[in-house]
């Protein structure tokens, strides 16, 4: 069966509940442009560059560990994303789902790319840390971020199937999607891969991710992933994500090896160790370093200072770690007012730390 091209709307697409074909669809970007909202408004610009005559289309990074960046895609290669997601889900058409994700990055644009090419009815919400106020609708497959599944948990009899990205989830989530015996699923991607290249299962205790079809991958001399996905027109993709690899489609996750942090010697991964954090500590914080003469990097707890949660409640909580070694008990705890985010919700750790902390304690 020959494969959708990027030209075509699938005639059981809906979008809201009403059917639109090629052009009928550009006077819907037309009026989200015209009269839409803050999303909406994005949404009918990256419509109008979808369904323009030009075969290629520019799409700009997160900016989460860089300066945002745009980058040149082929119309189709996004078409093949979309066809092995659905393959991958068995998503196809006349499935619904719901689009919650903010479109000015890559998993806002493919939700709505796989609903056009896989002809699914999509409702569309403006993002928001939980999208199903007021939706009692029954969703075939929904995307989330982190975030929003964890505000979303008490709705997830709502949800056959869920793929979450964007950022880790933490034990407290994870334990909880197990419980509510979700069909949930963490993904991992990036705007260069056009979203998702591999996934894992909630249900499974393994943390191993399992790449989805024609995805080649490998690591370099770091221990980080590399990528190939001819479709994709990935070359050669190399990350800064170290992994753990397990023949030539799995692989886990460590962290950004450019996150290391590197105290007296010894390498801690604030990744893992938050992952381990999360365990014990229900706020929002991340684990990070500043300059040390003696060991070099010293390692630093930040919190977001608007949970005014007592010290001793912190310190309690984090000896309540059983796991931390003693190079990996924090030396100190920073409280910000506030995290500097990108605008799809991921947090910037350096712009961060570049703020004026409200408070410092030691440990």
């Amino acid at each position: 069966m020959k494969s959708p091209v990027y030209t075509k709307v699938h005639n059981r697409f809906l979008l809201n509940g009403y059917n639109y074909n090629r052009n009928s669809l550009k006077e819907v970007a037309h009026s989200f442009i015209k009269e839409g909202d803050h999303h909406e408004k994005f949404m009918g610009d990256f419509l109008m560059d979808w369904l323009d005559s030009s075969e290629i289309i520019y799409i700009e990074t997160s900016g989460t560990t860089a300066t945002p960046k745009r980058i040149l895609f082929k119309k189709q290669a996004l078409v093949n994303s979309a066809i092995a997601t659905g393959d991958f889900f068995n998503v196809s058409k006349g499935d619904k789902a719901l689009h919650c994700l903010p479109v000015c990055f890559i998993a806002g644009k493919m939700m709505m790319i796989r609903a056009i090419i896989l002809g699914l009815s999509l409702d569309l919400v403006s993002p928001s840390k939980n999208p199903f106020y007021k939706n009692n609708k029954i969703y075939d497959f929904v995307a989330m971020t982190p975030m929003q599944a964890f505000h979303s948990l008490s709705k997830m009899n709502q949800i056959k199937k869920l793929i979450i990205g964007g950022s880790f989830i933490s034990n407290t989530l994870h334990e909880a999607l197990i419980k509510k015996k979700v069909n949930a699923f963490e993904t991992y991607g990036m705007t260069e891969t056009l979203s998702h290249i591999a996934v894992r299962s909630i249900r499974e205790n393994s943390f191993k991710f399992k790449c989805l079809p024609n995805i080649s991958i490998d690591q370099d001399k770091r221990g980080c992933l590399t990528v190939n996905a001819p479709q994709l027109n990935v070359d050669n993709l190399i990350t800064n994500d170290e992994i753990e690899l397990f023949g030539q489609n799995s692989f886990r996750l460590i962290g950004r090896v450019d996150n290391v942090i590197n105290s007296g010697g010894v390498k801690i991964n604030p990744e893992q160790l938050e992952h381990k954090l999360s365990t014990v500590l229900p706020f929002d914080y991340f684990i990070a370093s500043i300059a040390d003469s003696e060991l070099g990097q010293k390692l630093i707890l930040v919190v977001l200072e608007s949970y005014k949660i007592d010290t001793e409640v912190i310190i309690d909580k984090l000896k309540l770690c059983d796991s931390l070694t003693s190079y990996e008990f924090p030396k100190k705890i920073f409280f910000f007012k506030n995290f500097i985010e990108t605008l799809s919700g991921k947090l910037k750790r350096k712009q961060t730390l570049e703020q004026t902390p409200n408070r410092v304690l030691d440990l």
